[in-house]
């Protein structure tokens, strides 16, 4: 089929902060929408775009799991056009005999894609020295889109009381399990577990937007986005890309290794410093850039998988973190979404080897991750896409209102399960603060 066709425009913007402003308080007038946010992150190379926001569903494609990666592959093959959505953890029950029996309080579909009306993207002008907006439309001239996202007046958000996270699991129980993991890592199980636990909120009323700008300010991650699918929110801060495509070259960009950021600046840079040197870190890191390079591999040219950087260190708001690049040419007659799924889910999620630690997972989780630990991103006409991982990320279930925040690590040998306990409370702590004042 031939791609669809679009009404395209530009548009000068003459300051970045509020044109993102009324972009996200536009997208929110829609029931599925998303928008997507770089922060200007000066170190990642691989972003086309600074914000890209897509409303208004054309045409949909969800499905649980069974099926759903091929069926989304005849859905983008028909469509050949933006493509906005998501892949959910559980996913993994179709790639392999596993199975989810946990509780899940959100209920984001297994996949689910939509094709939008309209595509707004900000990115530099081609001269480079200001920001311009391209906006793609099917049906509506996008000058008149442009005039409603300029006219959107945010009002601002009412204060209300701080929303009170409860923990699925004790802080005993969660040392326990550490112990248990490390004891199927001595008996030659897996090498290393992401082990996950899940802090919650019921019978709570957040307003998802201006949470989601709260959170946004606070963290500034390089692949911030917000999410809203028929009454289901994400709110999300990640640091973390899943995998890109653009032309035959595909990326990601896996992270192990995590420190809070420090406000005194010299004790800052030595926190920075430690985890630069830190052999448990590197050991956790380089395990999973080797799962990548395997499953990379795996529809790229024969020795054309490479490690563009391993165990760089950035730093972000309110942690830093180590993060390795690795990347390969797609094969000639390679599906790049055969490459996507075969990658899915991600190493820095799961563990090594892959199958048994998802299956550990399962054992030692007591929630359904869902959308969380998943991929969120898009699909452009000519085949690429870009891919986040979900994590450091607040889901909301208007409702049932039902609110839940995910956070994890990587449990290795040598791991010191207070340490492990105290990163996850590192990395749920942005998502705290956003949720003070939240309803």
């Amino acid at each position: 089929m031939k791609p669809t066709t679009r009404h395209t425009a530009r548009f000068p913007l003459p300051e970045l902060a509020a044109a993102k402003n009324r972009l996200l308080d536009w997208a929110c007038t829609f029931p599925i929408a998303v928008y997507l946010d770089s922060n200007e992150y000066p170190a990642d190379q691989h972003s086309r775009w600074e914000c890209l926001v897509a409303t208004g569903a054309a045409a949909l494609f969800q499905a649980p799991a069974g099926d759903a990666f091929a069926g989304f592959k005849t859905f983008a093959q028909q469509k050949k056009d933006w493509l906005f959505g998501g892949f959910g953890y559980d996913l993994k029950n179709e790639l392999e005999r596993l199975q989810s029996g946990h509780p899940d309080g959100i209920g984001f579909p297994d996949l689910f894609f939509f094709q939008p009306e309209t595509v707004a993207g900000i990115r530099r002008a081609a001269a480079g020295s200001h920001w311009e907006i391209e906006i793609h439309t099917l049906s509506l001239p996008p000058r008149l889109v442009w005039e409603a996202i300029q006219a959107q007046t945010p009002a601002a958000p009412e204060p209300g009381d701080t929303i009170a996270l409860r923990p699925r699991i004790s802080k005993a129980e969660y040392l326990n399990t550490v112990a248990a993991i490390q004891q199927h890592i001595i008996d030659g199980d897996v090498y290393e577990m992401n082990l996950c636990q899940e802090f919650y909120a019921e019978q709570v009323q957040i307003q998802p937007a201006p949470t989601f700008r709260r959170l946004n300010n606070l963290t500034r991650a390089p692949f911030a986005a917000y999410l809203r699918w028929q009454g289901r929110h994400l709110l999300c801060a990640s640091p973390e890309r899943f995998l890109r495509k653009e032309g035959s070259t595909l990326v990601s960009q896996p992270i192990k290794g995590t420190r809070r950021r420090h406000p005194d600046p010299g004790t800052d840079a030595l926190v920075r410093q430690e985890l630069a040197q830190s052999q448990k870190d590197r050991a956790e890191n380089v395990m999973i850039v080797d799962l990548v390079r395997n499953d990379l591999a795996r529809h790229c040219l024969p020795g054309t998988v490479r490690v563009e950087e391993l165990f760089g260190v950035y730093s972000f708001q309110t942690v830093h973190q180590m993060i390795s690049t690795v990347a390969g040419t797609l094969r000639p007659g390679a599906h790049p979404l055969d490459a996507l799924r075969d990658a899915f889910p991600m190493g820095s999620m799961t563990g090594a080897p892959k199958v048994m630690a998802m299956d550990l997972i399962e054992r030692y989780e007591r929630s359904r991750r869902g959308l969380y630990s998943g991929a969120l991103g898009y699909c452009t006409p000519e085949g690429d896409f870009d891919f986040n991982v979900v994590i450091r990320s607040i889901l909301y279930h208007e409702g049932a209102q039902y609110l839940s925040c995910q956070v994890g690590g990587a449990i290795v040998y040598d791991s010191v399960p207070e340490q492990e306990y105290e990163e996850c409370l590192v990395k749920a702590a942005a998502m705290r603060k956003a949720l003070e004042n939240a309803t």
